[in-house]
Parts: structure tokens; sequence; C-alpha cells
């Protein structure tokens, strides 16, 4: 790099004289020169500078091989001054003619001058490094074809739409960078340099790519990262040479090569390929490469899952990250690895599928019609779906699910759920720590269906041989079941789950200090409903409770069979064994049992009372309005104990109510939000029915919704002051009566929660309005039937959430800083008709083009625009729904595989004594 100068040395340095000596004009170049490198880009003038020692030919001159020069010149001086490059620096090796040293008023880079470059330039022999980077060019210059040695060509920032036939002739180039253009296609001789190794093709409008890439013999890095691809072309296979690549996609595939395993000559070397939709991951470069094998079925139509990721590994051991649109990937003998940026890896082993095969996946959000969960189980995950169902495998496929552990782990354990058949089991289930809140459950899949997580009190099971045998549990050694020989004449699996409860809440339930209750016992079983001879229980006695002290007219044994809503004292139908500890007795069938000690009577329901206690979570409820943009409303229902620290994190953007006084809530149980008082939702959303915001609450999930809210009030003349209240259930026929007479009642059956206070602010004119009734435009749609379509009404609705944030998502669309400004001074005093002018103008030309409605999705992330973001998803997956609904109805395509049924194994029959 060239040494720091001041800027009169600069000056005095460059000026013209009449001093003929090499000598004198050494001390005039030595300011700005380092060695052989001469940098002229740090201040203005750097051309006339230069012509000025062209002139003088000073001895230090002719020694530079690296030259930098600004391309903010004039243009007729800045070809004059590349004109004598040839004759005067012809060692010349390095040269960096770049723009980007200005920036505008909002601190971005401006273009250089530079349209093309003097023909002269072809004569610098040795010319390697080419970087013309931020410029105004168009198409390549002819020169640059004919410099048969350079090896690396940079050409970010322009405005390029496409590349010559002839670039493919320069057979010393290692690296290309075509970065942030216009390229729509990629001229066939591309894939004729044998010697390429980094080609970054980021930032264009790329749709296809040509077969004939899949020639870059050499390639070791590929970055696609924002284009519009939907696939690749099968000619694209995994590089042989190890090393790292990476393709970043963003419309559909991100690669990123992290790191080679072992030695880069090691025939067994491992390579790894990361493809993820979004940010180059850990700031690396996209490197060069793809895989036939990973192109997606474009038959596949499920959903993008927003983030999603794959790895593939390849037949060398090579791992491959991709993300593509329609979620599909082959499998095929050679076996792979894959992995989902949602929190999901497959492992298939080699030989797990005698023939190819496409594996389909999707990301469910969680609902009581599709999760299966026992009444003291949590859910930890959202549901993955994998297709084809039931498909069988040579070698059982390896399973990996992400999640954050509960708080609460004493006594519990962690599994993944899965269906098979009509019915729902638990895996074999490892833990594997990534991070200290981050876990990965690892189990081995049988076959393809629905997967979750799940928090289960400990599970002990064996297999019950006609000999007879004994079942311990491992959290509460006290409990034991003894199977004397002869219980059963076929071995069947049996299985123990127990549950505590803190004597201090008994106590408190039930006014009664001196109240005590043993673990809760769950027993199950596989085949018939009762064994053949009796089988005998052990518990402990309630906490502070012996066999020597206690009064066994206030000992109650009770017995629970779902689906009675009670529980029933059994005490006087078996017979109780005592010991100085533990209480034993015999039952022929399984079921829940529990042994109570107290004086009150109706043990049965207070008994049900403080199993519910068990389940209930207690949460607050929260209505907070961002602070900029009163209409958009995020709704939450949060546990009690993370409440604090969420409103800390969250009233910098929002400002609201303080939060609800605390309700209790199951695991699973629906509830829903209704905006009342004249405040009204403002876009048809999937969980919206009649205006009511539906949720369904889990302990470990994130139970946050932010909506859009209008009102038909005159909010010109006054603030429109609404509310929004929580009830329970499901959306009833007749909700405001309803819930007006539920709000009145009393008692833990009361469908009404809360109700939080909404304000809409007064509107300082009706210029909103007219701006909407005078805004004229051409019909608009963006995107397709099958991923649904954005209106000009979905549009406008997308313009009044921005706000200032609008110049950023701007950018993030591909927006260029000078038409930015042009908006700006056309509709200077005009916020929204910037907004408006600045979307409508993209969209329209985007109009036909495929990955339009995913270009907006991915500005507004990148812009910190999540709201805007999940309201255009909702948007999309409501119009995918009637699409397809419509396209059923009408008999054009079969109806979907139906999803599985939230019924849960039931257990047995109630015990007989």
């Amino acid at each position: 790099m060239a040494a720091a100068v001041e800027g009169p040395e600069l000056e005095a340095a460059a000026a013209a004289g009449d001093a003929s000596e090499d000598a004198d004009a050494g001390s005039r170049v030595r300011p700005f020169l380092g060695g052989n490198r001469l940098s002229l880009d740090l201040y203005p003038g750097g051309c006339q500078r230069l012509l000025h020692l062209c002139v003088q030919q000073p001895l230090q001159l002719l020694q530079v091989e690296f030259l930098r020069l600004s391309t903010h010149e004039d243009p007729q001086l800045l070809e004059a001054t590349l004109a004598q490059l040839p004759q005067s620096l012809s060692c010349l090796r390095s040269l960096v003619l770049k723009g980007g040293q200005r920036r505008d008023t909002l601190g971005a880079c401006l273009r250089g001058a530079l349209t093309t470059l003097p023909a002269g330039l072809s004569g610098l022999a040795h010319l390697a490094h080419l970087d013309l980077s931020f410029n105004s060019l168009e198409t390549l210059p002819a020169c640059v074809l004919r410099m048969r040695g350079l090896g690396a060509l940079l050409l970010s920032h322009n405005c390029l739409s496409e590349l010559p036939e002839a670039l493919g002739a320069l057979p010393a180039l290692t690296f290309l960078a075509v970065t942030h253009n216009r390229l729509q296609t990629l001229p066939p001789a591309l894939g004729a340099l044998s010697t390429l190794q980094r080609l970054d093709l980021s930032q264009n409008l790329l749709d296809t790519l040509p077969p004939e890439i899949g020639g870059l013999g050499s390639l070791l890095e590929l970055n696609l990262a924002s284009n519009r691809l939907q696939s690749l072309p099968a000619s694209l296979d995994v590089p042989s040479s190890p090393g790292g690549l990476g393709v970043k996609g963003g419309q559909t595939w991100e690669r990123t090569w992290v790191s080679s395993l072992g030695s880069p000559h090691s025939r067994n070397a491992q390579t790894v390929l990361d493809l993820r939709f979004g940010q180059v991951w850990g700031g690396l470069r996209g490197l060069e490469g793809s895989l036939s094998a990973c192109c997606p079925s474009p038959s596949d139509t499920f959903s993008r899952v927003p983030g999603s990721r794959l790895r593939h590994v390849g037949p060398s051991g090579s791992n491959l990250w991709l993300a593509p649109s329609s979620l599909s990937f082959p499998v095929t003998p050679r076996g792979c690895s894959v992995t989902l940026a949602c929190g999901v890896r497959l492992q298939f082993p080699a030989g797990a599928t005698a023939t190819p095969i496409t594996i389909r996946y999707r990301l469910l959000l969680p609902e009581p019609g599709l999760v299966p969960l026992g009444p003291h189980d949590a859910l930890l995950s959202h549901v993955l779906e994998l297709q084809p169902h039931g498909v069988a495998f040579q070698q059982d496929v390896g399973l990996w699910l992400l999640f954050t552990p509960p708080r609460a782990r004493r006594c519990r354990e962690v599994v993944v759920r899965t269906r098979n058949d009509n019915s729902w089991g638990d895996l074999e289930t490892h833990l594997e720590e990534e991070a200290p809140q981050r876990l990965w459950a690892h189990c081995q899949a049988p076959h393809f269906s629905w997967f979750l997580v799940v928090s289960r009190p400990v599970s002990n099971a064996c297999l019950v041989p006609p000999e007879g045998t004994l079942l311990c549990s491992s959290g509460h050694p006290g409990v034991k079941v003894i199977f004397p020989p002869g219980a059963t004449e076929e071995p069947r699996r049996v299985s123990m789950q127990v549950v505590r409860m803190a004597g201090r809440e008994l106590q408190a339930l039930l006014g009664e200090p001196e109240a005590a209750v043993s673990p809760l016992l769950c027993l199950s079983q596989s085949g018939p409903p009762s064994f053949l001879r009796p089988v005998t229980v052990q518990l402990p006695l309630p906490s502070g409770i012996t066999g020597l002290s206690l009064d066994r007219s206030r000992l109650h044994l009770l017995y629970w069979a779902p689906p009675a809503v009670t529980w029933d004292d059994i005490t006087a139908q078996v017979v109780l064994e005592l010991t100085h500890l533990y209480a034993r007795f015999q039952v022929t069938h399984f079921s829940w049992y529990w042994l109570w000690y107290t004086t009150k009577n109706c043990v049965g329901g207070l008994a049900r009372k403080a199993w519910e206690r068990l389940r209930l979570h207690r949460v607050n409820l929260i209505a907070l309005q961002r602070r900029r943009d009163p209409e958009q409303v995020l709704l939450q229902c949060l546990p009690r104990n993370k409440v604090d620290a969420t409103l800390q994190r969250l009233l910098e953007r929002y400002r609201g109510p303080e939060p609800s006084d605390t309700v209790e809530m199951f695991e699973g149980e629906e509830f829903f939000a209704a905006f009342e008082r004249g405040i009204d939702v403002d876009a048809d959303r999937p969980d919206c029915v009649e205006g009511r915001i539906c949720f369904v609450f889990y302990s470990h999930l994130k139970n946050v919704k932010e909506v859009y809210v209008t009102t038909t009030l005159d909010r010109e003349a006054q603030a429109v002051r609404g509310q929004v209240s929580f009830y329970r259930g499901t959306v009833p026929v007749q909700v405001p009566e309803e819930a007006e007479a539920a709000r009145q009642r009393k008692g833990a059956d009361a469908l009404w929660m809360a109700t939080l206070p909404i304000k809409l602010p007064r509107l300082r004119s009706s210029e909103e309005p007219r701006r909407r009734a005078g805004l004229s435009l051409a019909p608009l749609n963006l995107g397709d039937a099958e991923t649904g379509f954005l209106t000009q009404s979905n549009l406008l609705s997308v313009a009044g959430r921005l706000g200032p944030d609008w110049p950023t998502v701007a950018l993030h669309l591909g927006v260029s800083y000078r038409e930015l400004q042009r908006i700006r001074h056309e509709f200077r005093d005009d916020l929204d008709g910037q907004i408006r002018h600045m979307l409508f103008s993209w969209a329209e030309r985007q109009a036909g083009q495929p990955g339009a409605v995913g270009l907006l999705v991915q500005a507004l992330e990148q812009s910190d625009r999540q709201d805007v973001a999940e309201e255009v998803r909702a948007v999309l997956e409501l119009g995918c729904r009637k699409y397809q609904d419509g396209i059923r109805r009408t008999g054009l395509a079969p109806k979907d595989p139906a999803l599985p049924g939230s019924s849960a194994p039931q257990p047995p029959e109630p015990a007989q004594a």
C-alpha cells in the first residue's frame, strides 16, 4: 500500500516543473510511491499528477508494478491518462481503476466516470490483475479480451447486462467477479475458462445458467447470491479439489465452502459446501461450484421455509448446504447429509436406498389437530413433515432436530415424537449440545412422517416376558411394578411415568397444612388391556407420612382413566399393604394412580383440581403498538417469568399498556384476540377468523403475532380509543354477544381472560385519503398463482407500513442511489408519495419476472422490517391456500394427504381390583 501523505506534499510532487534530472523527478514521485506501488486514488487530481509523472519519466516510475487510480475524473482526461500507461508503465502487473471514493448524501459509494478503456491498454504485456469496479461500464472493453496474461478481473458494481463470448478465450483467468451488475444471461463460452477457480456472479438478474458452466473443471468457489435462479444445471458437480465453496441465492441458493478437512492433497480430504438463503454466513465470500444432485424438483409445490438450508454429502464425503425455494432434495444410494437452517439435519448412510429418491419436507406451525401431547408434555419445536410417508429405508436414517432446552429439566426428558400409521410414538432420543441454550435431539427415523420434539416426564419401559420381571422408575427409586410369572402369555411392552407435586402447592390449594400426596404414577402397556395375573404396584407414602404413624382413614388411593373427568377413590376396592415407607397394591389394568393423605371428603374432585394445577402455566398477555406506526399491534402471551425481560427489549420500539393480570393456561390451549370498539384487523390472514386472531399456547414457543389494525371511525375528528380482548377457546359463531356475556362471568371457566386498550391517534389532515383516492396506477400483480400474488392493494398496504425505512428497503431492492435521490427530489414534501412511487416503479419493472415477491420479502428482512415481511408471507399463504382450494374444487388437482389427528395414545381401561 502507498504511504500516507499530506495534500501539500502531493501537490508539490505532482506539480509540473522544468527540472530535467532524474533525481529531482524521483523526489517528486517519492511521497506517493511506496516501493513498486503507486497510489493516486487517495486525493483528487490523480490523472493530472500521473500525466506529469509520465512527462518527467523518473526512474522510479519505470519500476512501478501496481497502480491505483480513481475514476472520479474528467472522462477525456481519464482516457488521455490511460493511453500513456503502455509506454510509461510497461512493467505494470496490477491496475486498479475504481470509483467509489466519493459518496452521496446518504453515504453510498458513487460510480466512477469510466465507460470504456483505450485499445492500447492491451499492450500491458505483464498485466495480471485488473480491477474496474464501481464504474459505469455497460459493455466490457474490447482491449480486456486481448489481455492474454490476465489472471484476475473485477467488474463489480457496473452496468453490465451481458458478457461477451470472447471472454472465454482468456487462458490464464483464475478469478472473475461481476457482482452487482445487470446480467440476465451468461455466455456459453464462459465454460471454456479451464483455469477459472473463483467466480462471483452475485447480485445480478440471472434466472438460468448455461450447461457449459459445468465445464469449469478448476472451479473452487462460486457465488450466485441474490439472483433469480430456480435450479442449477445438471452439468454442475462437486469439484474434485478440496476446499470451500459458497453459493448464495437471494431467491433460491446460497453456498459457502467452509473448510477442508485433512491435507489439501489427501485423497480422503473432506470439502464442505454451505448454501443458505440470505446473507453470506460467517462473512465468507461465496465460493463456486454446485451439485447436480441438489437441484430441487420442479414439481414440488411446498411453500418455502425462510432461512432453510440443506447439506449434501457427495461420494467423496463432501458436505453440501443449500436452500431451494422448492423444498425437496434427491437421495442416491451413495448417501448424503442434509441440513436445514430451520434446525433439522438428516443423515442418509450409503445404501439406505437402492434407487434414487426425492425427499420433500415442510415445517408446519403447531396446532391442536396436528400436535399430540400427553397431559404433562410440553412442545419444544415446530412440526417437521418428511415425504414420501412410510418410505422404507434399508438402513435407519439419522435425524437431528434443534430446540431450546426447557428451564425445568429435573425428572423430565426430551424425545422425538413421530406418527406411524394411525398412532403416535416416541423414538429413542439422544441429546447433543451445540451451545448452552441450543441442543440437538438425535434419533433414528424408521420411516418418514411427521416429527416434533417434546419434553415429557421421564419414562421407563421394559418388555415383560411370560416369566415375569421388575420395572423401576429411574427418577423415583421407590416406584416399582412387579410382574409375576404368568402375567402375560406373550411378551408385551410396558412403560411408566412419574410426576411430582410440590407439597406447598397442594396445601395452599386445600387449605390444609398436613395434606400430602405421593408421586403421580402413569402406567401404560401394549397388547391386551388386562393382565392374566394381578400386578403389584409400589408407591412411596405421601411426603412426611410413615406407615407407623399414619391414620389409615385419611389415606386414599385415587385412580383416573381417560377420558373420565374426575378421579375415583378405589381405596375400598383394593388391599393396601403398608410398610414404613411404601404402599403396595395389586391391579390387572394400567392407568393413573395417586396416593393422597388428607382429612377432606370428596377427594376425587380435589384431585382433579390439583392435577390441573400441575399442568397449568401462569402467563400474562400484552398488546403493544409500534411507536412510529400505531396501526401495527404486537400481541403476545408470555410466561410470567419472561414478561419483564421481554418488555425491556420491546419498549424501545413499542409502547402500550401494562401487561394483563396473570391468567392460567394449559399447554396447547387455544385462545383468540378480538379487536373491539371500532378497531378491526386490517388485512385477511390465515390465522384470522371473522376478524379474530387465533392463537395456540405452547409454553416453550413464541406465542407472538403482529397485526395491522384499521378503523371505520373518523380519525380526523378525534383519536379512536378501542381495545383488544383475549378469550379462551376457538372463535364462536356469535363473538360479540358471547364475549360480552363471558366477560361478566367469574371463576376459572370464564371465557374472557383480559382486555387491553388500543389507541389510534387522530389524523392531522385528510391528505392520506386524498392521495390514495387520487393514486392512478395500472393493475399490477406480483408473483404467480401457486406461490401467491401481491395485488395493487397489497402493495399499497406495504407502502403504508414502511415509513422512514423506505430508502433502506429501496436499496435492498436494487434501486440505484441516483433514482432514489430523484424520487426524493420529485416528491420533496410528500413522504407517502416517495414510498409509493419507489415501490410501484420497482414492481412495474418486475412484472412478469419470477421471484419478485421473494426479492421483496428478502429486502424487508434485510431492512429489519420483519413485521412487514411476515404480513407479506401471510398474504401469500392465504392466496396460495385459496388457489389450491379452487383447483381442488374444479377437480384439477388431487387433495393433499390428510394431516394427522391430534389424538394421543389413550391409556387402557380402568383397573380392576
